[in-house]
This record gives C-alpha cells, sequence and structure tokens, in this order.
C-alpha cells in the first residue's frame, strides 16, 4: 500500500435529490472510492452498517427526514466514519448545530467531489497545514443567493412573503430566483 490515503476508501452519499446524488456518486468511482448512495434515512442507516464508509456525505435536508436528525445514529453506527454535511442552506446556527450533533465538517452546495476530496484529505491530516490552500471566500452574489434560499425556504416557498421579509419587490425577487445560483 501507498503511504497516505492508502486502500480503497469508501464513501456513502446520502441525499433526496437524485440527480446530484448519481453525479457524486459516479464522481466517486471515477477517482477510485467505492460509492454507496441513499435516499432516506432508513436507506443510509442500512448502507452504513453494511458498508462501515470511512465518509458520509449528508445531505442537511432530506424529503422526509432531516439529516441532523440522522446524524447521531449514524455517528452512534460507526464512530470512525467522517461525517461531512451538504446544504444549499447554508447558515451559521445550522453549522453549529450540525457539529454538535456530531458533524466533521460543512460544506454548501454546490459543490464537487475534488472539493469534498481536499476537505476529506485535509480532516484526516495528510496534508500538513489548511494554510496551503487559501480558504476561498464565497462571493457577495453567492451569499445573497445563499441567504435567499434560507429566507424562501422558511416562508415554505411562498415569494411573496419572502420579498416583503427581504424587503424588495415581489418581481425583483422572482428576477432573482430565476437566475442560477454563482458558483463561488
Amino acid at each position: 500500500m501507498v503511504a497516505g490515503l492508502e486502500a480503497t476508501l469508501s464513501v456513502l452519499i446520502v441525499d433526496d435529490d437524485a440527480t446530484f446524488r448519481q453525479r457524486l456518486l459516479r464522481a466517486f468511482v471515477a477517482r477510485g472510492w467505492e460509492a454507496h448512495a441513499a435516499a432516506s434515512a432508513q436507506e443510509a442507516m442500512a448502507m452504513a452498517s453494511e458498508h462501515s464508509p470511512d465518509l458520509v456525505l449528508l445531505d442537511l435536508r432530506l424529503r422526509e427526514d432531516d439529516g441532523l436528525e440522522l446524524l447521531p445514529s449514524l455517528r452512534a453506527l460507526d464512530d470512525s466514519s467522517a461525517i461531512f454535511i451538504l446544504t444549499g442552506y447554508g447558515s451559521i446556527p445550522t453549522a453549529l448545530t450540525a457539529a454538535k450533533r456530531g458533524a466533521d465538517h460543512y460544506l454548501s452546495k454546490p459543490t464537487d467531489v475534488d472539493e469534498i476530496t481536499r476537505a476529506y484529505t485535509r480532516f484526516r491530516g495528510a496534508e500538513d497545514s489548511a494554510a496551503q490552500e487559501p480558504h476561498e471566500v464565497p462571493s457577495l452574489a453567492r451569499v445573497e443567493w445563499e441567504h435567499i434560499q434560507r429566507v424562501l425556504a422558511d416562508c415554505n416557498g411562498n415569494i411573496s412573503q419572502t420579498a416583503k421579509l427581504l424587503g424588495i419587490h415581489r418581481r425583483s425577487l422572482q428576477r432573482k430566483l430565476i437566475k442560477y445560483p454563482p458558483r463561488r
């Protein structure tokens, strides 16, 4: 075996978005990982107990389940697994709650496999210092988009209520929602 990240690593991707889940699954397999996917808390627990993954990528908001509620169960099942929370609705309070419940890292969507594997490598200590790679600060457009998405989710998708809370015109909000999220 080679020093560093030796044997085949395994990942469990828990996300209710089938397209995103399959894209990550294929990308991990292409990089030599053993990859498994689950769309619900029940599937995730079954897969985690069967495969004991090195890394669990857990979506914060699953369709019928809450990723934060599932986190302690996954942690209790295998304490050696690294558990990374993935979310498109990132916020500081959510990140703190995730850390308190046992998450090892927190990544905002959209993310890619390269970013995830770099974070995993840093987490496992394979690099000397995180200072080798400067932390990428999100752009103002990205922060605005994430804030709008969070408020919209809190308003259960009600655009009028969201616009009122954000203090902008409803049509302005609709124009912002039509755009794709900024990459950075």
